[in-house]
């Protein structure tokens, strides 16, 4: 069933040419300035991993990933769903330190994504992972980094819009920090994303903290794989939609488990059997560089900076046929 949303009176403000203009813009400036506020190099990444490996964002543990056999090389593959732990180990082979770190195009394919408004089963973002310090895993040194990344995007959303100037999306630089307790205590009535929406429409540029560890109510804000983020040290960058009248999430990231905080969030979860992959060996013998990273989403981005009302007016995806009829009625172009 559709889930497609398009605000009475619509019409892009960019035609189908302009899109793809800006969305290069875009792409080209946040890039260069992210890599230049973090201190980035670009690297290469991967589709697909084996299956067998662990390398994988197993996300909320129910998403099944595209999988295909290898005859050639005698592997099954995984499509991924993020980097979010092959970076980790690429920063160790490349012999990354303390103070620097990669990013990439990341390309991945959730088949199991609810599209709507903003979710395809085609999801592209810039994967970003850098090697931190033991002194740094900290929640000052978290917000810093948060700060930086949306300076990036709002430099980004002031340039776009002096090449575009039809264009005229507001971002706000100043971060509301909050965690997903707080918020809880805040709402306590309300559903998590009802959470995010009240509180985000007032404080248009929040990073909501603490995500994967259970509220009072015994539940977690929202879903995190226990292996890659430490619950305490990460959050989304969450930035108000005018357009659509929600909080959108742009980024997740966050501080990465080390030994300790990736035993007891695997026993939380009732994961302990991935103690015996690989890349779980390495972490919990200490084998791997303390890091942090996280992703943000191109398209995402592009969609709010150029004020489009659905995903699929800056990427190319497959819709169900609902959705097609009703962006066709609207006068929403596809791509």
């Amino acid at each position: 069933m559709a889930k497609t949303y398009i605000p009475e009176g619509y019409k892009a403000k960019l035609s189908v040419y302009e899109t793809q203009r800006a969305i290069d813009y875009i792409k080209r400036y946040f890039q260069r300035s992210l890599a230049k506020a973090l201190h980035l190099k670009r690297v290469s990444a991967p589709l697909f991993v084996a299956d067998n490996s662990g390398l994988n964002d197993n996300l909320n543990g129910v998403e099944r990933p595209v999988s295909f056999d290898i005859p050639g090389v005698g592997l099954d593959a995984e499509v991924v769903h993020s980097l979010a732990k092959w970076k980790r180990l690429a920063l160790k082979k490349y012999e990354f330190y303390v103070g620097n770190g990669l990013y990439t195009d990341m390309n991945a394919i959730r088949r199991d994504e609810e599209p709507d408004n903003i979710h395809s089963i085609y999801v592209d973002q810039w994967d970003w992972e850098k090697v931190i310090s033991r002194e740094n895993r900290n929640v000052e040194y978290l917000k810093a980094t948060v700060q930086a990344i949306v300076d990036a995007i709002c430099d980004t959303n002031e340039a776009l819009q002096d090449e575009f100037p039809q264009l005229n999306c507001k971002l706000d630089r100043n971060v509301s920090f909050i965690t997903t307790a707080e918020l809880e205590e805040l709402y306590p009535d309300l559903t998590p994303s009802q959470r995010e929406y009240e509180y985000v429409k007032t404080h248009h540029t929040t990073f909501l903290m603490q995500i994967g560890c259970k509220l009072k109510n015994g539940k977690p804000h929202d879903g995190r794989a226990p292996d890659y983020d430490d619950w305490s040290l990460n959050g989304d960058i969450l930035l108000w939609n005018e357009v659509l009248g929600r909080a959108f999430e742009i980024s997740s990231m966050g501080i990465r488990v080390d030994a300790q905080s990736l035993a007891a969030q695997l026993e939380e979860a009732g994961c302990n059997d991935r103690r015996e992959l690989l890349f779980h060996k390495m972490l919990l013998n200490d084998e791997l560089p303390l890091t942090m990273g996280g992703g943000i989403g191109q398209s995402r981005l592009c969609m709010l900076m150029m004020q489009n009302v659905h995903i699929g007016e800056v990427q190319v995806s497959l819709w169900d046929p609902e959705t097609i009829r009703i962006c066709q009625e609207k006068g929403v172009r596809l791509l």
